[in-house]
């Protein structure tokens, strides 16, 4: 007759160790209802955020069954024929839109990459200035074209740039050599403009977030580092860059996932005829078709298409500065 195994070890209750897993579950659940009813006021002021996401952002998703139908007012968004993936076809089948695509990440992928490190290089600068007046005329200054319309700014750079003798630049350039040019109707000189006015209204605001993370840095580093020798320089590099990176890191993240929206009222005041091979980008191009011309399809699953590259560029960028040791998650 064989013998009966014995119980496996796992199988072996301690009877203090239940009791203390009993309790620690009953403290956990216990605790947690503290800390709930501690924290309604928060999800009180936190309920009005989250139903504002919740109607004006997720509710809305709903709409994107549009690019997957032939939408008509008459029949509504569930009445309408279903069209399956012919709006995408039209989008990736047309040399027109495959321009516009190419004329939205270009021009967004020049302003990060010109845009972007500006705003850094003017926080180092606005840190380093001691007397007070100055450095608060210099933030008022680079802060406030942050304040105006795109239409104002447009109309800024329109009278400044005019062909005719009226605008600054050419009013200049006509006395050195006896000619106007057309700023505004060159593809190479306006796609410079268009950067460069996006830089001069943006640059001062996005600085704001750095200065805030300089003022992080302990001092006593750039003590110590003084004492050893180090000239501003030698400090700007090894100490201030490397304590706001995971702050850099998180922007160039946030920029790249909006590499494909680029701002509908820049481009809009800005273009013109002549310069439509370059200015032509996504979110004019879906104005024009969903708006002027009622193709809400196409101009839908345009910009789901805007939605997804985006979210992909987020996913990928997120990973890599993962591997370095950063991230947004």
């Amino acid at each position: 007759m064989s013998k009966a195994l014995p119980p496996p070890a796992s199988a072996i209750t301690n009877p203090s160790q239940e009791q203390a897993r009993t309790r620690s579950n009953w403290l956990v659940r216990k605790y947690g209802k503290r800390v709930l009813k501690q924290n309604v006021p928060l999800y009180l002021m936190f309920l009005p955020i989250m139903i504002f996401f919740l109607v004006f952002k997720y509710y809305p998703m709903t709409g994107l069954v549009i690019a997957f139908k032939k939408y008509s007012f008459l029949k509504g968004i569930w009445g309408s024929p279903s069209a399956g993936l012919h709006s995408f076809q039209m989008i990736f089948n047309n040399d027109q839109m495959i321009k516009i695509i190419w004329n939205t990440f270009k021009l967004s992928g020049l302003s990060i990459l010109i845009g972007f490190p500006l705003p850094i290089i003017l926080a180092l600068l606005l840190n380093e200035v001691r007397k007070m007046i100055f450095k608060r005329f210099i933030q008022t200054f680079v802060y406030l074209p942050h304040f105006l319309n795109w239409v104002i700014v447009g109309g800024i750079v329109v009278t400044v740039f005019s062909q005719n003798e009226t605008g600054v630049i050419n009013h200049v350039v006509k006395w050195l050599t006896g000619s106007t040019f057309p700023f505004l109707y060159n593809e190479t000189s306006w796609t410079s403009i268009f950067i460069a006015s996006g830089v001069w209204k943006e640059a001062g605001w996005s600085a704001i977030i750095y200065l805030a993370a300089l003022t992080t840095i302990d001092q006593s580093l750039y003590e110590a580092a003084s004492i050893d020798g180090a000239n501003k320089w030698q400090q700007t590099i090894r100490i201030t860059i490397p304590a706001i990176m995971p702050t850099v890191i998180i922007m160039l993240i946030l920029k790249i996932g909006h590499l494909m929206e680029l701002g509908f009222d820049q481009v809009f005041v800005l273009q013109n005829d002549a310069v439509s091979n370059v200015a032509e980008v996504i979110s004019t191009f879906m104005y024009k078709i969903g708006i002027q011309q009622a193709n809400f399809s196409l101009a839908t699953a345009m910009g789901l298409f805007e939605s997804i590259v985006g979210l992909v560029l987020v996913l990928t960028a997120n990973s890599i500065a993962r591997r370095f040791g950063q991230g947004l998650w």
